[in-house]
């Protein structure tokens, strides 16, 4: 496994969230994940007039390293301009689950910092044998 480089991430999270297109919530994320080679993918949240077709920014990011040929997520981090840190939705922690049940999770906002695990996230995740 790579360095995480945690605060490289947050800052490339940060640095994508302002592109998000959240006209509907008005909740614009930003996502980052590192790869286990050591590349960082970027995503921000797509919100859709549909909203079950609206993607979160975890998804995004993750859907973006998975087209670049990555198969391990170990790292993802989060920004969002709420006072406290948001946490990947359920969806969002299942798809982590798939790519990287090891990973750390880091969400950030302009004033507070939170970092926890996947497995704290999401316990008894649920896994389909192959």
């Amino acid at each position: 496994m790579t360095d995480l480089d945690l605060p490289e991430l947050e800052a490339l999270a940060r640095g994508v969230m302002p592109r998000a297109h959240a006209p509907y919530s008005r909740f614009h994320v930003g996502a980052a994940v590192r790869a286990a080679s050591g590349l960082a993918y970027v995503g921000c949240n797509v919100e859709n007039a549909s909203f079950g077709a609206t993607i979160c920014a975890e998804r995004n990011a993750i859907g973006a390293a998975i087209a670049a040929g990555e198969r391990e997520i170990v790292a993802v981090a989060v920004h969002t301009e709420a006072e406290t840190p948001a946490m990947p939705c359920g969806i969002c922690r299942q798809v982590i689950q798939e790519f990287g049940a090891g990973a750390v999770i880091v969400s950030t906002t302009p004033t507070a910092r939170k970092q926890t695990t996947l497995a704290a996230l999401l316990p008894e995740a649920f896994v389909l044998e192959r």
